[in-house]
C-alpha cells in the first residue's frame, strides 16, 4: 500500500509541476525508449543472475506489494507458542515434545497459532532445533553455532533478489542514457526537417535521459529497500528465536525464555512485560 501511495505522490509531484510551469506531458510518452531502457536493464540482469538468480527475484516479487508479516501480533504469537513448548518440556520432559517437532501441523500447540504454523521458515527453524535438543548428543554452544550458520546462509541467500533490484536499479540511468544517444543519432539523420519537427526529435532523446533516472530513482530503487527491509525483518524473527531457546537450553525457565527473545526485538514490534505475560497465560488457557 506504502509502495503504491508513493509512487502516486511521486508522480503528481513530478508531472504535476512539470505540467504547472507548461510542460506538455504528452512529450514525456516515449514507448520506444522506455523499452530500449528497461530492456537494456533486464537484459543485463538476466546475463548476470542465470537461472537460478532470476527465479529467486521473480518470487520474491510480490512479497513487494505486501504488508509485513512480522508485526506485534505476529512475534506475540511466537512467544506464546514458543512458551507452551518449553513449558511442556519442562514438565514432561524434552520426549514429550517429538510428535510436535515431527509433525508441527498436527500439533495442537502449533495449530492454535495459525500465523506460526503457517510461515514455513519459522515453523522449520523452530522444530529443527527442538529436535536437536531432543535428541540431546549438541551441547548449548555447539546450537548456537549452528543456528549463526544458518541465519547467515538464510541472510546471504534472501539478499539476492535486493542486491538484483539494486544493481537493476543501478543500470537504468546509463541506458537512458542509451536512448539519449540513439535519440541523438535518429536526429542528426533527420536534420533535412523543419526546426518546429527537429525540436520535437531533440525533445524526444532528452527524455530517455529523464526517464533513465526518474525510473531508477523513483520506482525502481525503492523497491530494492522494501526487499531489503523485508530481509531484515526475517532475520530478526529468527534472532528472536534463537535466543528464546538458546535461554531455555542454558536452563532459564520459559517465562523467562520469551522474555530473552523479547529483548531481541526492535522497539516497534516489542510488546510490554505485562502485555506479554497476560498474552501467553490466556493463549495457554484456551
Amino acid at each position: 500500500m506504502f509502495v503504491l501511495l508513493g509512487y502516486v505522490f511521486m508522480c503528481t509531484c513530478i508531472l504535476g509541476a512539470y505540467a504547472w510551469h507548461g510542460g506538455h506531458l504528452g512529450v514525456l510518452w516515449q514507448p520506444s525508449e522506455i523499452v530500449i531502457i528497461f530492456g537494456g536493464a533486464i537484459g543485463g540482469m538476466i546475463a548476470a543472475q542465470g537461472g537460478k538468480g532470476m527465479k529467486a527475484f521473480t518470487k520474491a516479487l510480490p512479497s513487494i506489494f505486501k504488508g509485513s508479516a512480522y508485526t506485534k501480533p505476529f512475534y506475540m504469537d511466537l512467544f506464546a507458542c514458543l512458551f507452551e513448548l518449553l513449558a511442556k518440556v519442562r514438565k514432561e520432559g524434552l520426549m514429550s515434545i517429538e510428535g510436535d517437532v515431527e509433525d508441527p501441523h498436527a500439533s495442537p500447540i502449533f495449530s492454535k497459532y495459525p500465523k506460526i504454523s503457517h510461515d514455513h521458515h519459522v515453523t522449520e527453524f523452530i522444530c529443527d532445533y527442538l529436535r536437536l535438543m531432543v535428541g540431546g548428543n549438541l551441547n548449548a554452544f555447539e546450537i548456537e553455532n549452528l543456528m549463526d550458520v544458518e541465519i547467515d546462509t538464510h541472510h546471504h541467500e534472501a539478499e539476492g533478489p535486493a542486491s538484483a533490484m539494486a544493481k537493476l536499479a543501478d543500470g537504468l540511468p546509463a541506458f537512458g542514457i542509451v536512448a539519449a544517444v540513439m535519440g541523438v543519432v535518429h536526429v542528426m539523420g533527420s536534420l533535412h526537417l523543419p526546426p518546429s519537427e527537429l525540436g520535437k526529435l531533440i525533445g524526444a532523446a532528452l527524455v530517455g535521459t529523464f526517464m533513465g533516472i526518474w525510473l531508477a530513482y523513483g520506482f525502481v530503487g525503492p523497491l530494492a529497500t522494501v526487499l531489503e527491509t523485508k530481509n531484515a525483518e526475517m532475520h530478526q524473527v529468527l534472532q528472536t528465536i534463537k535466543v528464546t531457546l538458546l535461554a531455555s537450553l542454558n536452563g532459564y525457565a520459559p517465562q523467562v525464555a520469551v522474555e530473552f527473545g523479547r529483548k531481541a526485538l526492535s522497539s516497534t514490534e516489542r510488546p510490554s512485560f505485562k502485555e506479554l505475560e497476560d498474552f501467553v497465560k490466556n493463549a495457554k488457557g484456551k
